[in-house]
């Protein structure tokens, strides 16, 4: 299990290498949302963002899934 995480992080970040613009979350650390922004539209961008993340892991695991399968077909 420890090498298939392994080998996800690495795709990952691959993966994340190749985005030009991967934006980063804003923190919360005041309570207040970063520049004077609405906090309905800082929520809104950083789900956008964690969407984004969740599908760049969702690619790592099915490129990991088609790699072990073209192994297994090749044993």
């Amino acid at each position: 299990m420890g090498d298939r995480r392994q080998r996800l992080h690495e795709l990952v970040l691959a993966l994340i290498q190749r985005q030009d613009d991967l934006e980063l979350l804003h923190g919360d650390s005041d309570g207040v949302a970063p520049g004077g922004v609405d906090p309905a539209s800082w929520l809104e961008r950083n789900r956008r963002l964690v969407q984004r993340y969740q599908a760049l892991v969702r690619t790592a695991v099915t490129l990991d899934a088609l790699i072990d399968q073209e192994v297994d077909n090749h044993l």
